[in-house]
């Protein structure tokens, strides 16, 4: 018996015809086309904040870089459950949950540090100066150390 290699195929069509992926790639096509249309229904500030993570059962489920645009959703959640629930793909919508998920972005910048003002150190300094207990006094020295000379 003589092995015969299998030919090479596109990567799309692997996706379309293995079952386990099949339902996967279906999903993914659903969650971006419905992706798009809440997309055109955001305003264009908040669209790279925005993403659906689900969408079942009348709930829709959408996850934001930060609090900031959490709040923001809420103002206009009513509007934005409105304007969703006209559209067919929405039709059975019934309330929107907003989830705060931080980008990786924001993860991976270095930390700069604080720097402190002049005044602020030697506002420090000296309170430290007026402080009976060892360790407080200590610990406001260093902080005062950090200011701009």
């Amino acid at each position: 018996m003589a092995f015969r290699p299998h030919f090479a195929r596109e990567p799309l069509v692997v996706l379309r015809e293995a079952r386990p992926l099949k339902a996967l790639f279906s999903q993914t096509v659903r969650l971006s086309h419905l992706q798009r249309l809440l997309d055109g229904q955001l305003q264009p500030a908040a669209r790279p904040h925005c993403r659906l993570a689900s969408w079942r059962e009348g709930t829709l489920l959408l996850v934001v870089t930060d609090s900031q645009w959490s709040t923001r959703l809420r103002y206009q959640q009513r509007r934005l459950q409105r304007d969703l629930q006209a559209l067919p793909e929405f039709a059975g919508l019934m309330r929107i949950l907003i989830k705060v998920k931080p980008s990786q972005e924001g993860a991976t910048r270095a930390h700069t540090g604080t720097v402190l003002s002049a005044e602020a150190a030697e506002t420090l300094q000296a309170t430290a100066e007026g402080i009976t207990d060892p360790a407080l006094r200590a610990a406001l020295e260093r902080l005062a150390r950090h200011g701009k000379k």
